[in-house]
């Protein structure tokens, strides 16, 4: 397990050692959040590398990712805990057998060797002191009642449950959460938290991205890849390409064997950047080609 950083500009090689290219404010948020203990609330659109950093933060720092995915409708029991009712019917039956139920009843049936740890229950017991990383991922998939629920958590690293009593972190969790905004967050939640709006990056840091995840690429396609994006987050789609879909765009050109960028290949492999049948037919009616030709070149 490595030692938090002591800088920002180590907090920026640390991400930089995990291929994860951060600006100086993003690392600034994310050393403030490690220094001071506190959670991360990354908002921005899809696709941007918000979830990408509590993943980087986990490799390099040798923690454990604890990832609770929202969704509507997620409650207590599939994010916090829930009693092993089917464990505790077996005990009442056995105790009951071996004429022991008393001591069962006086031991209880709601101990811990019954409960069930879930994604945030776990991510607050560490065991030998190696704290992990929990990434609650699009929070504003969930609704307000789980925020509420999470209040506790956020402000005081800790649980409680009225069969058991109040479960605290001996050590604070790393805490990331994402949200790309498709409903507004609590602002008691974001209270509780450190806050950064991870954008687009420009051309030369997303060259920079693709140079060091898609290095097959080549100079050549990576530029044309990149000033063609850039182009396309200037139309009004629904739903801007991300830097997730740059990655997965570069790559299935280089699974075709393209070394630079043409009209026609941009056309044809245009579902791994766009998600939208409205956006396509945008794009086709701006004209590919034209898009392509139009798109400055990012210098090398």
């Amino acid at each position: 397990m490595s030692a938090i950083p002591e800088s920002v500009d180590d907090t920026e090689a640390l991400l930089a050692a995990g291929h994860y290219l951060a600006d100086r404010e993003l690392a600034t948020a994310v050393f403030l959040a490690l220094r001071l203990r506190r959670p991360l609330l990354l908002e921005g659109e899809a696709g941007v590398g918000k979830t990408e950093i509590a993943k980087v933060l986990a490799a390099t720092l040798g923690r454990e990712l604890i990832r609770l995915q929202c969704y509507e409708g997620l409650d207590i029991a599939d994010a916090v805990y829930e009693w092993n009712h089917a464990r505790q019917m077996l005990a009442v039956r056995l105790a009951e057998a071996a004429g022991t139920g008393h001591e069962l009843a006086e031991s209880g049936l709601y101990a811990e060797r019954f409960l069930q740890r879930r994604p945030v229950l776990r991510a607050l017991h560490s065991v030998g002191g190696e704290t992990p990383v929990l990434l609650i991922d699009e929070l504003d998939r969930t609704d307000a009642p789980f925020e509420a629920f999470l209040l506790e958590v956020l402000s005081d690293f800790q649980v409680t449950i009225p069969e058991l009593g109040t479960v605290r972190a001996a050590e604070p969790p790393i805490v990331i959460l994402t949200s790309n905004r498709t409903r507004e967050i609590h602002d008691a939640l974001k209270r509780r938290c450190l806050y950064h709006w991870v954008d687009y990056p420009d051309a030369a840091r997303e060259l920079a991205i693709l140079e060091r995840k898609v290095p097959e690429a080549g100079a050549a396609l990576s530029r044309a890849v990149v000033a063609f994006v850039q182009r396309l987050r200037q139309l009004d789609l629904y739903r801007l390409p991300g830097v997730a879909e740059t990655l997965d765009w570069a790559r299935a050109l280089v699974a075709l064997g393209c070394t630079t960028l043409d009209a026609q290949t941009a056309a044809v492999t245009l579902g791994a950047l766009i998600k939208s049948q409205d956006d396509l037919g945008l794009v086709r009616a701006a004209g590919v080609d034209a898009m392509l030709a139009g798109a400055a070149a990012v210098p090398a």
